[in-house]
Formats: structure tokens, sequence, C-alpha cells
């Protein structure tokens, strides 16, 4: 198939160089979309249907078969080989079972090693001698080593993810998923299959997945490809509001009050501050003919533009033409008979254009952010009545920068100026958004990824119990308000795949103190030795720690070494002394360095075969608050696939405490 498109003449179809340009970068995609992927197979599951989709199933009738693949394949003379998992008749591979058969008498699950096939497992749905049984397959493929970044998981998509992925363009849809329920991986996979499903409108409006960080996205930047989509932009939150150079720092109670969505209300008062009602009439000279606007007319225009709630910018682009307007009426009841081309040149006459500044002067978003944190009046005129005193006092710079290049914004600050930015003009809106992580954005950062989809839809994935700002996500119904999609359907995902029962209930023990109400994660995965928790004396817990690397390095898969950011710099430096290289999250894992050292701020959505934790009680107490710092504990104790080793000198949190785990 590459073959055949790298081999198309395209000299004799294009009209003129643009046309071939655009043509040969579209095949460009094509054959990178067509790329061969290194031990991945171009089929995992094969369909037997009692009778061909679509036809009726009467007594008698042929059945048909079919291969299921990551990407359509067919041979040289067009037939299809392999069917997409995205394509409709594909879905039964995910959802038939021997309750509901769906016309399937045969699914096989194919099992690859290195690329290689080295085994396969049928199940007879329609057969009632055949119980109904785990796929060993299946658990094997979930359980296979991490080494590297993230993978797709098409051959192991589950019923109740399979019903996500597959949900409709149109509408938003908010998924709370513990640890290892494969969340992540459901929202990625909803992008490839709505670029399926819907390619032509997505080509033309975007798509947009947006992660916590760039380590996370380095980590999860290879599913798409793999799946044939390359059109998709990944970004983190503040590549999406970088109007200013972010250098500077809030503490926790300014960054509450500057990500609270009632400093929307202010920035609209603030920026509506800047229109000035007109105090004397225009006089607009057109040849010998002198046309006056009085201050009454003018008055009424502005007041109509103030009622529309028009943007800031959108509104001063149509105050000339309707001040041109009204002089155009003047014209005609004169017995003029003025065209658009005269009311244009109306519109750019230099009295209205003097006029146009005085009244409705433009305003750049940063500096009018700039100037509410720097000026106390302004704020207090603004914000009066919306936020207290104390409030306006935590928001207010200490040192005021000089200008906008000068100042030290912050990343909250960053979210400000969006905000301020759309109030003036509209921000560009995209087909789809996918949200990861969602749990720790504040409620202006919310609205600025809203912005991004007001006229798409979105995907809005995370777990409240690892949210680990001070002012992490409380309910998702606030969440969705704020973003815009208060009809998104929140699904729940209860059915954990990758971390061990074992480890995944001694992390839930915190679940009471930092979600109360929140449903433990169900893993379906039992792995007896999987937990170690062990205390050693204070002055031998570095060492103990390198030790349990070279421990867990002798087992095959990705180990993470996760620590309190605090304590990264003493850990690297004993693992550099033991000859231990390890890389930083997002690099990618080799088989000669298998080794990532991670600090806990950044541990959130990766995940490692084996993992190592430094003292609990250094996560916690890096963070402001105690449950902040149990939920950023919690995102620790969570990331491991296989096995998980915890090493303390200091006491454990209560909940954690009450019984020691040696595997």
């Amino acid at each position: 198939m590459r073959e055949d498109v790298a081999s198309l003449d395209i000299r004799d179809v294009t009209a003129n160089w643009v046309n071939a340009a655009v043509l040969q970068s579209q095949i460009d995609d094509r054959i990178k979309a067509l790329a061969d992927l290194a031990h991945t197979p171009l089929f995992f599951g094969r369909l037997d249907f009692l009778h061909a989709p679509g036809a009726e199933q009467a007594e008698g009738g042929e059945g048909e078969q079919f291969y299921i693949g990551r990407r359509h394949v067919h041979d040289a003379d067009g037939d299809p080989m392999v069917i997409d998992w995205r394509a409709p008749v594909s879905q039964p591979f995910y959802r038939a079972s021997k309750k509901d058969p769906q016309d399937v008498g045969l699914r096989r699950r194919f099992g690859y090693t290195g690329g290689d096939l080295t085994a396969y497992e049928d199940e007879h749905l329609t057969d009632p001698g055949e119980a109904e049984q785990v796929s060993k397959l299946l658990q094997q493929e979930i359980e296979r080593p991490r080494v590297g970044p993230m993978r797709d998981i098409v051959a192991t998509i589950q019923p109740e993810q399979d019903e996500i992925v597959r949900g409709g363009l149109a509408g938003s849809v908010c998924v709370q998923g513990g640890p290892g329920t494969g969340k992540t991986a459901v929202g990625l996979h909803r992008v490839a299959y709505l670029l399926y499903a819907h390619r032509e409108r997505l080509a033309r409006t975007g798509t947009l997945v947006i992660g916590p960080n760039r380590s996370f996205l380095h980590y999860i930047e290879q599913v798409l490809p793999a799946l044939g989509e390359l059109e998709v932009r990944q970004a983190t939150v503040a590549d999406l509001v970088a109007h200013v150079e972010v250098r500077g720092t809030d503490d926790p109670a300014a960054a509450l009050v500057k990500g609270d969505a009632r400093m929307a209300e202010v920035l609209r008062g603030a920026l509506r501050s800047y229109i000035t009602m007109p105090r004397e009439g225009i006089v607009v000279v057109r040849g010998s003919r002198r046309w006056r606007v009085p201050v009454y007319d003018l008055e009424e225009i502005v007041e109509e533009l103030l009622a529309r709630d028009m943007r800031y910018g959108a509104a001063r682009e149509a105050l000339p033409q309707r001040i041109a307007h009204a002089v155009l009426v003047q014209m005609e009841r004169s017995g003029e008979a003025p065209d658009d081309r005269v009311q244009d040149a109306v519109a750019r006459n230099a009295a209205v254009k003097a006029a146009v500044k005085a009244i409705w002067p433009p305003v750049d978003p940063a500096k009018l952010v700039l100037r509410l944190l720097s000026d106390a009046e302004f704020l207090a005129a603004h914000a009066g009545g919306i936020l207290d005193e104390a409030e306006q006092k935590a928001v207010l710079w200490e040192r005021p920068g000089r200008g906008v290049k000068s100042a030290k914004w912050s990343a909250a600050d960053a979210v400000l100026i969006d905000e301020a930015s759309d109030l003036v003009s509209r921000t560009h809106s995209l087909g789809h958004v996918v949200l990861d992580e969602a749990q720790d954005l504040s409620p202006m950062q919310y609205r600025a990824v809203g912005r991004r989809c007001t006229t798409g839809s979105a995907t809005v994935l995370g777990d409240l119990a690892q949210g680990t700002t001070p002012w992490a996500t409380r309910s998702w119904d606030e969440a969705l308000a704020h973003l815009g999609k208060a009809d998104a359907v929140v699904e729940e995902l209860t059915a954990g795949f990758r971390v061990p029962r074992e480890v995944i209930a001694y992390a839930s023990r915190l679940l009471p103190v930092i979600a109360p109400g929140l449903a433990e994660v169900g893993s379906v995965r039992e792995a007896p030795g999987s937990l170690s928790v062990r205390r050693v004396a204070s002055s031998g817990l570095t060492e103990a720690v390198v030790g349990a690397c070279v421990a867990s390095l002798s087992q095959e898969g990705s180990i993470g070494l996760i620590a309190a950011d605090a304590r990264v710099p003493e850990l690297a430096r004993a693992l550099d002394a033991a000859g231990l290289g390890c890389l930083s999250p997002g690099e990618e894992t080799t088989p000669d360095v298998r080794l990532t050292l991670v600090p806990a701020s950044l541990a959130k959505g990766l995940e490692y075969d084996y993992v190592v934790l430094d003292e609990p009680a250094a996560v916690v107490s890096g963070e402001p608050d105690e449950r902040t710092g149990l939920r950023r504990l919690y995102v620790a104790l969570t990331r491991a696939v296989s096995g998980l080793t915890v090493l303390h000198s200091a006491s454990l949190p209560p909940a954690l405490a009450s019984t020691e785990h040696n595997g």
C-alpha cells in the first residue's frame, strides 16, 4: 500500500504548482501514516460471523470472516484483508459476549512476541457447552512490560471502554477513572475513532489533546501516530495561554484567587471601564457639505452596542460603521444616493476615527491585567463586591512590573490574560478537545480550555482523588459548568487493568481522607508479592532505595523511582555513585537504561512495571496542605504495573500505617 502511494505520478493531474505542492504534501502524509511499526502486527483478532453482516439472519445463510487490526489493509486488487478496529463491523470484537453474541460464532485473539505470531485463543460465543472465561492472551497483553512510551490498547479495549470510545462527536463526555482504569488510553482512542468517523469535519475544525505537562505529552505522543493519525495537536494549558513569558510564581493564596471564576467578572468590568460615553457630537466634512451626528445619537449607538454584549474588539470595529450609517441616513434624506463605498469612506473619516478612539479605545489584554494587578484603586473599583479586601490584597503585586515585558508573570496571570484576550476578540474554536488530568485545573483554566471548543465537543478525563493543586476540582458538575459543557455525560470507569489488586487496595486506604464517597477501583489482576512496605533507619534510607532499584532492575521492564521533589538531587547523586544510569520523566527507556528518577510532582499519568517509592512522609510534607500531600502520595502509590516497593524511615500516614506489607 505504501509503495502504491509512493509510485503515484501527479505531473499530469495538477493545474499549477500550488495544486502540485498540496497534492504532494497529502501524498507524503499518507506515506507517513502507512509507516511500518517495529514489532507491531497488522492484525490482532478475527471475527467469524454466523451470517454476512447486514444480511438477513435466516437459516442456512453463509457467514463471513474478518481480521481486525490497527489499520485497514487491502491487497493489490483493493480487496480488504484487515478491517480497521474503528469500523462498525469490528465493534462485536469488543462487545460480543456469551449473553449477547451479536451473531459472532467465533472470536479469535492472536498473541505476538516481538512481532511474530506465537499463539491464538478462540471463544465460541454461541456454543452453550463452552464456559465463559477470562482471556489469558488479554491478560498477558495488559501485563506486557512497559519499555518506551505509552502504546495503543486496541487489542485490549473492554466493553465499557468501547462505549466511551465510540460515542458521537456532537456530545461531550467526562470520564472519571481511578488509577489503571485506562482513561487516558480511552480518551486518545476516542480521538482516533472520531477522526475515522468524522474525518472531513475534523480536518476542517481541528483536534487537540491537552495534557498536564511536557513529560506526559512526550509519554503519550506516539499513540495516535501508531494508529495512523498524524494531525492531532498536543499541548499543555500553559501552551494555550502563552501570551507572555512566565517567569514568576504565585503563593497558594494568590493562585487560588486568580484561578477563581469570579476573576472573569472582574476582568469584564475592568475592560468595560475603558468605554466612555460621548460628550459632544461629531461633524463630518465631505466636500462642501458638513454632516453632524448629535451627542444623543452617539449615546444611543454606544448603548445599543453595549446591550448586544459583543466582544470589545468587535464592537469597536462596528462603532465607526454605525456612526457612518447615521451620516448616510442624513445624506439620503437630503436627496443624495450614497453607496457602501461612501459609508466606508465616512467610517475612515478623521473625525469619526478620533471619536471612536475617545469613546472605545483599543485595549491590550496584557496591559489590562498588568493594571489590575498593579493598581490597588483600579482593582478595588472593579473587584468591589466580587472579591473581599483580603482576596484583593492577595492578588496585588508587591513589586509591580513597569511594563508587559518586564513584569514577572505567573502561570495564573497568563490565564487571566487569555481571558482578557477572549473578551477583546473571540478565541478560535476546534472541533474536538481532549483534556486529560482535568482534576487539577482551576475554574479559570477550565474556561481557557472551554474557549477552544465552544463550537465543538470535549472529552474530559480525570480522577477526583488525584487532584494535587489547592484549587483541585471538587465535583465534575462544577468543572463542566466552567468548561461550558454542563450537559456533558459523566461516565465512571471502576475496573482497573494496570495496577495489581494488592497495590491498589493499599493505596485506596487513603480514599476516605482524600476523596470521600469516591468508588474504589477494583483491579482485575491479582499479583501476590507485588507490594512491599519496609521501614529502615533514616541513615540508611538512601542506600536502601538504591538497593531496591538494583533489585527491581533484575526484573524485565521499566523501573520508576518516585520521590519527593526535594529528595531528587540526593537520590540522583546516589544512583550516579552506584553506577546506575537514570532518565528524566518523559525520556524514552532503552534496553540499557530502564530506570527513571521521577519527582512526585511529575508522576501523574506515568506508569512503570516496577516502582520504588522513597519516603512517603516527604511526599506528603512537600505540598502546601495535608490533603494535597496525601493525594500526591496516592498518585505515587498507583504508578506500578507489576510491583511496588515502599521504603520509609519516618512514620507513614495513619491510613497506611495499620500494617506493614512485605513481599
